[in-house]
């Protein structure tokens, strides 16, 4: 079977709001560590070989010029409704012909390979999902060509994906390790970060 082409939808919030437990570096270091995730996740995201568009939704012009020279294509947050309804416009622009997913934009390690595997994964006529290494919140949501993403995060949202459906798919720990403290900085630090997040720590760390 030919492989599927996707497209993934990455939500960025305004950096002035975006990491707050990460606080403790300062609002300077706060904020160029939430755009320098992103960065990085769209620069794995766009290496992955079955990976054809990357669509930031983001209101932060900042962030929105940066992920543009980035690579990915930028459109604002038309809905203002919260993270699901960001999810479901920024699908709903996707190029005609590719499988939709989201990915978070909070994951500094993560590896093309290894998004490319879990996309791989995704039931050809069903959902997938990646957990967070918590265990209770999602990372990657993905659809099949043809089939709705049906976003449901919030607290939980791994067990709202599995109730609705969609299927839990093996993740790399760089998928899974979305970062929100300073210890999660720390484990991704070990498992190896993207050049945005790396050139920001070596004055934080």
């Amino acid at each position: 079977m030919p492989a599927v082409s996707w497209g993934l939808v990455v939500p960025v919030k305004r950096l002035a709001l975006a990491k707050t437990r990460l606080s403790s570096y300062g609002d300077t270091a706060r904020e160029a560590l939430a755009l320098a995730f992103a960065l990085d996740v769209v620069t794995a995201a766009l290496g992955a070989e079955t990976v054809a568009e990357v669509l930031v939704v983001t209101d932060d012009p900042h962030a929105g010029e940066a992920l543009a020279a980035g690579g990915a294509r930028v459109v604002a947050d038309a809905p203002d409704a919260g993270l699901n309804p960001a999810l479901e416009h920024g699908v709903s622009l996707l190029s005609r012909g590719l499988a939709a997913a989201t990915l978070s934009a909070d994951l500094p390690a993560l590896r093309s390979v290894d998004l490319a595997a879990a996309l791989a994964a995704v039931p050809p006529a069903g959902r997938g999902f990646v957990a967070d290494r918590g265990g209770a919140g999602t990372t990657l949501l993905a659809a099949a060509p043809g089939l709705a993403l049906a976003p449901a995060y919030g607290p939980g949202s791994r067990t709202t994906h599995l109730c609705s459906g969609a299927v839990e798919l093996p993740g790399a720990p760089g998928l899974r390790l979305d970062v929100d403290t300073p210890e999660d900085l720390v484990d991704a630090l070990r498992l190896g970060l993207g050049a945005a997040t790396a050139a920001v720590i070596r004055h934080l760390l």
